[in-house]
């Protein structure tokens, strides 16, 4: 039973990887977008991207493979495996403000962290013959991460008496740290009969695969109002600015003739 159940388990994990779409023909008509679903390999025979139109890579996977004999692209086209941008953090609760007499207000609550940005896909492309009439540009930059959530602010101090001073304010929560930057994803594109590619590049055949931005560290919050009255409190402290999260690191791309 022990081995049967290792034996489908095997057969299922080797059915995920070698999963494929086939296809003789792909078009992807101007200004539309073909979705890579459900697997990681795209075989075609041949494809062709008009005007403005996209392919995205599949997100669910780090790798993913083209495999074409021929392709034809317009101007403005993108094959897509950008990483997601991380998320900013949450603004923390504002503090308590007290209109009870001489109290003082309640601190702010903390930004929270912003999200990472998610690293870009990893490509490997490979064609038999490239025919570029405007621009492609293979798109696997990193996401940029989320900035930290702002300090929420101090409450305001209850007011004073003439027996009693008015309430401080209380300080301001501190800002969120921002979130790192994912990382660019690494391309290798492999072209048997393309002698021009490697002129191409920069040119028809643009590769974007930088590291994400690194989000911003969120500001503090303000502080809370002292209370006035015959003795006034202390305006409360704003809070401390969180810290910068890092930018994602640069992929690599490589192009072989073979």
């Amino acid at each position: 039973m022990i081995r049967l159940s290792a034996l489908l388990t095997f057969c299922l994990f080797a059915n995920t990887v070698l999963s494929q779409i086939r296809l003789d023909r792909l078009e992807v008509l101007s200004k539309q977008e073909y979705k890579i679903i459900g697997s990681d390999i795209l075989v075609v025979d041949t494809l062709v991207m008009r005007d403005s139109s996209r392919i995205i890579l599949n997100q669910d996977v780090k790798e993913n493979i083209i495999n074409a004999k021929v392709i034809v692209v317009g101007n403005g086209c993108v094959i897509s495996g950008h990483g997601k941008n991380g998320t900013p953090g949450k603004t923390g609760v504002v503090g308590r403000g007290q209109s009870a007499p001489c109290r003082n207000g309640d601190v702010g609550k903390d930004g929270e962290e912003g999200k990472p940005g998610t690293d870009g896909l990893n490509l490997s492309f490979y064609v038999n013959s490239v025919k570029i009439d405007g621009v492609l540009t293979i798109d696997l930059n990193g996401g940029d991460g989320g900035s930290g959530g702002r300090g929420g602010k101090g409450g305001d101090g209850g007011s004073g008496t003439q027996v009693c001073k008015g309430g401080n304010g209380g300080n301001g929560g501190n800002g969120g740290n921002g979130a790192t930057g994912g990382n660019g994803g690494i391309l290798k594109m492999t072209c048997k009969t393309c002698v021009d590619l490697p002129k191409m590049q920069g040119t028809k055949l643009q590769f974007k695969n930088y590291g994400g931005f690194a989000g911003a560290g969120g500001v503090g919050g303000n502080g809370g109002q002292a209370g006035l009255g015959p003795q006034d409190g202390k305006n409360g402290k704003r809070g401390i600015a969180g810290l910068d999260g890092l930018a994602g690191k640069a992929g690599a791309f490589t192009i072989e003739q073979k």
